[in-house]
């Protein structure tokens, strides 16, 4: 996989990544399952963020940043 995104969109993957995985800490003891999911999400836009590839992007979708 080569890098799609430039630094910009890095940050944002980044910024989902950190909420994604903060809400998902949030919903542990009321929906854990949820929280699981919300957690796996946020470690995926993490790994976008770290290797510079967007995986919409590599789908052909045109994204804005």
């Amino acid at each position: 996989m080569k890098p799609n995104i430039d630094n910009k969109g890095r940050a944002a993957r980044g910024g989902m990544a950190v909420v994604f995985l903060l809400f998902g800490a949030y919903l542990i003891p009321e929906a854990p399952v949820f929280a699981g999911i919300f957690s796996l999400i946020g470690l995926f836009c993490a790994f976008e963020a770290w290797i510079g590839w967007c995986a919409v992007r590599a789908c052909g979708v045109k994204t804005p940043l």
